[in-house]
């Protein structure tokens, strides 16, 4: 009997050894549901062939090739990424629409004595749970905005308060990026796969606690966050982290050690620069950055190009703000700081 999918905290619920999506590697990389394996019955070429045969043959040509070719990559993941499953084990098999490609290959598992069952209406039915929860409903908790000028070490303090038993959404660990210019840390998920992941996030929180999210723009680099969370992001009350700017370029040049170790790529991402900025400016960055002098160029960034971008978006958001000052963003200072901040949103002190 097919599985149908009503929330998506039903599927960790679920209790399967494994999900399998048996989609083609290119439909498993845009998106899946988290913690799927991929064991593709057909590849992309092989999808694209029986798609062209269905269309300028016949259906019967299109099944009988595909069967033939599900058989094959079947017995393959049977005897490779299978071979140590024992009797008991239990799959979950999903594909596009809960079709021939997950119901033929759970017909294969369970002739061998496997208890599998498929997903009524396979990865659209998933889907459609994240659009509801993404883009038909309000956001479902009170959330309090972690804002401050670049530098301030509001990701890594975001992310210690889960240890103070305070619920979190790290939008840039979501999207894989930090959230500027220079924020790159290797792939982005495509826009299907950020969306997901937001919504698994927001289907774990418990509605009745507030949320602390970090202050973004509508894009954490490629990926566009969905009216409902933009909205609620700029509603939300915020506590505005207030550090030195040396403190703040000191933990600025710690934090993008990965940029400022590849002089290409930095000397790239300045010149991006351009359009916005002087270019005596940018020649200015550009020396400092050959001359390896990254506190004072990540201070001159932030001083001429980044704090007056936050003061500009500010001045158009008309929320409660509740400063929280600190005169150290060093790494010991960083557990004490957010413990700090744990008990200011624990305590209700942010508006």
């Amino acid at each position: 009997m097919p599985v149908t999918l009503t929330s998506l905290a039903q599927i960790a619920a679920l209790g399967f050894d494994d999900i399998i999506d048996v989609r083609a590697p290119a439909e498993y990389a845009e998106d899946h549901i988290p913690g799927a394996l991929s064991l593709p019955v057909l590849d992309d070429e092989e999808r694209a062939r029986v798609g062209t045969v269905y269309k300028q043959v016949s259906p019967f040509d299109a099944r009988k090739i595909g069967a033939a070719l599900v058989a094959k990559n079947a017995s393959a993941h049977i005897a490779g990424p299978l071979a140590d499953r024992t009797g008991g084990w239990r799959p979950l098999v999903y594909c596009w629409r809960g079709g021939q490609r997950s119901g033929s290959f759970a017909t294969i598992l369970s002739q061998i004595g496997w208890r599998v069952d498929t997903i009524a209406g396979g990865y659209k039915a998933f889907r459609r749970l994240v659009v509801e929860t993404l883009y038909d409903r309000p956001f479902p908790a009170p959330v309090i905005v972690l804002d401050g000028n670049t530098g301030s070490a509001k990701t890594e303090l975001l992310n210690r308060l889960p240890g103070h038993c305070l619920q979190v959404i790290d939008l840039e660990g979501l999207a894989n990026h930090r959230g500027s210019l220079f924020g790159a840390m290797g792939p982005q998920p495509a826009q299907k796969g950020f969306e997901t992941r937001l919504a698994m996030a927001i289907a774990a929180l418990d509605p009745t606690r507030p949320v602390v999210i970090e202050a973004e723009s509508a894009k954490v680099g490629d990926c566009r966050l969905p009216p409902a969370l933009w909205h609620a992001l700029c509603a939300a009350p915020r506590i505005e982290i207030a550090a030195p700017l040396p403190e703040r370029a000191a933990y600025l040049a710690r934090a993008y050690a990965d940029v400022s170790a590849d002089p290409a790529r930095l000397s790239d991402t300045l010149d991006r620069l351009r359009p916005l900025q002087p270019a005596e400016t940018v020649d200015r960055w550009q020396a400092l950055a050959a001359a390896g002098d990254l506190l004072p160029l990540a201070a001159e960034l932030m001083e001429r190009h980044y704090d007056p971008r936050y003061s500009r978006h500010r001045a158009r958001v008309a929320v409660p703000v509740t400063p929280f000052a600190t005169d150290s963003l060093a790494p010991e200072a960083l557990a004490p700081l957010a413990a700090r901040l744990a008990a200011l949103v624990t305590e209700g002190a942010a508006p």
